[in-house]
């Protein structure tokens, strides 16, 4: 439920196996300075607290920024929340998505399955302006504004440009996830009993690179691309006060550079934590590549699942590596994931779902200002769809 009531007990388990794979891992253990996507400040920061003076209000009549958020309030259909008209409705020809949906860089059009035609179609955000785009596919991404990145049944991935189906087939063996608007990949591959997370340069025409991450470990392996070719990546640490295995967040730009930077010391203040769920792209960064938002979560034992806390909403600020804690609104409907993050496509807002305790209406869709920490309620009755409220978009009116 979604009131902050301090940290929940919770039985122990053991999730000590890892430990020694971990210690193996050097990738990321080397690594001690804190860097940023635009790096101008090298001090470890402190974590800034930002506490609204009052709880969840109701939106006024009119509510800046406007848009279109795609979320799901029933099972069975894909629904618009129109902002601007506080008004939703549910779309044709279509079903909750996750990965099957896609915001462009633009935030105008949005990828999506087709369950009548069975296609990956692209459309508006208020549903208009369909267009069929590929029918044999599992997962359809924007590589950049003109050119999507198709993956196929068989786990290729090739680019091709919207207009054309012109094809550049990527080489993407063991490969989970590609850049926007390049050529490197998160490659994971056992070794032992445990699995490596890499980045691989995946131009067949190129000989290969490979950057070593360090040990994939479910709980603490969220990663995810900007915009801008950043990735930042969750990776196990050991707090040295308990021995429990937490999470930090790393970025590299692997354009420029192969040697990952550490964006948080969290262990430091929380002692070990976990940062957002099971699913490992998650992490939320805001549309002008300034910003990582995330939930954090203290352990009160070794176990991810079991021991987990209150969920809190942190933002890093990748400028100034300044990190800040949203105190307005916290959960313990975390796990397997947190609710899902999606910013405002001016990059000052964070839309979520929340189930706050004591009222009858279920799920509420909520806006977080990142400057003041305000929380809206926009919406109520949101269903989790996903196992847990999935907010798919924000984006702009057509």
């Amino acid at each position: 439920m979604g009131v902050y009531h301090g940290k929940d007990g919770a039985k122990t388990l053991r999730w000590r196996k890892h430990l020694s794979a971990l210690l193996l891992c050097v990738g990321f253990v080397i690594v001690s300075h804190i860097g940023q996507a635009q790096i101008e400040d090298t001090d470890n920061s402190p974590i800034v607290e930002i506490c609204p003076s009052q709880g969840i209000t109701p939106r006024n009549t009119t509510f800046e920024p406007g848009g279109i958020i795609l979320t799901t309030f029933d099972k069975l259909d894909l629904w618009v929340y129109d902002i601007d008209n506080n008004r939703r409705y549910p779309l044709p020809d279509s079903h909750p998505c996750g990965a099957n949906c896609q915001l462009s860089p633009d935030a105008r059009w949005v990828t999506y399955h087709n369950p009548t035609t069975r296609t990956f179609d692209i459309m508006r955000l208020d549903g208009t302006d369909r267009r069929p785009f590929v029918d044999i596919a599992t997962e359809v991404h924007w590589w950049d504004s003109e050119t999507l990145l198709v993956w196929t049944p068989g786990h290729e991935a090739y680019l091709r440009p919207i207009e054309t189906d012109e094809r550049t087939y990527l080489d993407t063996q063991g490969a989970i996830s590609i850049q926007p608007g390049g050529f490197w990949g998160v490659v994971i591959e056992q070794q032992g009993d445990s699995f490596l997370r890499k980045l691989v340069y995946l131009d067949r025409e190129t000989p290969r690179e490979e950057i070593i991450l360090g040990e994939d470990l479910p709980y603490f392996n969220a990663h995810t691309w900007s915009n801008q070719g950043w990735l930042a990546y969750v990776a196990p640490v050991i707090d040295p006060a308990s021995g429990y295995i937490g999470g930090e967040i790393f970025g590299i730009q692997p354009n420029q550079d192969t040697t990952p930077q550490q964006w948080t010391r969290l262990t430091e203040v929380y002692g070990a934590v976990r940062i957002n769920g099971y699913t490992i792209n998650e992490l939320s960064w805001s549309p002008n590549g300034q910003y990582l938002a995330f939930w954090v979560m203290e352990l009160l034992g070794p176990n991810p699942e079991a021991d987990a806390g209150n969920a809190v909403i942190h933002i890093l600020d990748t400028s100034n590596g300044e990190i800040r804690r949203y105190c307005g609104f916290a959960t313990l409907d975390h796990t397997p994931n947190p609710p899902r993050l999606a910013w405002s496509p001016d990059s000052t807002h964070i839309a979520f779902g929340g189930n706050v305790d004591y009222d009858t209406k279920g799920y509420l869709l909520l806006a977080l200002n990142i400057e003041t920490g305000a929380l809206t309620e926009l919406s109520s009755g949101l269903y989790p769809a996903q196992g847990s409220p999935y907010i798919v978009a924000w984006g702009e009116r057509p």
